[in-house]
């Protein structure tokens, strides 16, 4: 086959992939519902993996990214359906029953697509955290050297508090070969510490470092400032702790703290009130010994 051929053939394989693509595309589209973003809709998958895999004519890439672009594209949705109170690190209270559908197909359609199976571990657990498991188990099987996995997982198990479990998953990621030395060293901590909030300080940290998306990067960004504003309001409580023992009362505001704040070298506003990790004064409730965050503060409540 002569150049001009072998260009002619390869034009021809790209438009029919453009092809299949669009009549994939319309024939779901062609039999989804219009989508009402007042109310509740029965929502439903209207293509399953395997028939997906076989209308996907061959070009199973393509069908597995517009799957997994119209997993982002539904969570969005159901964010912006949610208002400002809906964030990637707490979506148990969206319904979000299509996701798990819609990553099966993504994965079943390209077993080799790592993404999605990063997705579903970091955002299924909320939602259904079986479907999580069965997914990221379904991806180490397809993609057993895929190490980033082996620690998604080992962070679902930690999640439930299964300690053991999340130990024995670590430890088998860090046997491949390249692997970074802190999965060894994961494996000994959930063995040794599994609910420390150090524990929870490496895993969010790992995972910021490790994840190419960026919106897993972010849900670990804001858990981290959970971590350390957990810290933080537990020196504060022994800071009200000891002053109720000397004045016999809680303090009505910061500045009656301001020396002991200073102190423990405290970060404060010019109103002596201590800022949280992500630089927003705490609240203070007046006579009771205990703090809040701010309004407008990144830490995640929950």
């Amino acid at each position: 086959m002569n150049d001009r051929a072998k260009t002619a053939t390869l034009a021809l394989v790209i438009v029919i992939g453009i092809i299949a693509t669009v009549v994939l595309s319309r024939f779901v589209d062609a039999r989804r519902p219009p989508v009402d973003l007042t109310a509740a809709t029965d929502e439903s998958l209207y293509l399953n993996a395997k028939t997906a895999r076989r209308l996907s004519l061959g070009f199973n890439g393509l069908a597995a990214d517009w799957y997994w672009m119209r997993s982002l594209q539904y969570v969005g949705r159901k964010m912006i359906q949610q208002g400002e109170g809906a964030a990637l690190n707490d979506l148990s209270q969206l319904d979000l029953k299509l996701l798990a559908p819609l990553l099966e197909n993504a994965t079943t359609l390209d077993p080799e697509f790592l993404d999605p199976y990063e997705y579903a571990a970091v955002v299924l657990p909320a939602i259904d955290v079986q479907q999580a498991i069965r997914i990221t188990r379904k991806g180490i099987d397809a993609n057993p050297n895929a190490w980033r996995l082996y620690q998604h997982l080992g962070y679902i198990y930690w999640q439930q508090h299964d300690y053991a479990t999340a130990a024995e998953v670590y430890g088998r990621g860090a046997e491949i070969p390249g692997v970074p030395e802190w999965m060894q060293a994961m494996k000994a901590r959930m063995a040794a510490e599994g609910g420390s909030r150090d524990t929870a300080r490496e895993i969010y940290r790992h995972m910021f470092e490790q994840s190419a998306d960026e919106k897993v990067k972010e849900m670990a960004r804001r858990r981290l400032l959970q971590v350390d504003s957990m810290d933080q309001r537990d020196a504060l409580r022994k800071l009200f702790a000891g002053y109720q023992t000397r004045n016999g009362r809680c303090p009505n505001n910061w500045r009656e703290l301001e020396p002991m704040l200073r102190a423990i070298r405290a970060p404060l506003d010019a109103s002596g009130a201590p800022l949280d990790p992500s630089g927003v004064p705490y609240v203070l409730q007046s006579g009771k010994c205990e703090v809040e965050l701010g309004e407008a503060s990144e830490v995640p409540i929950k």
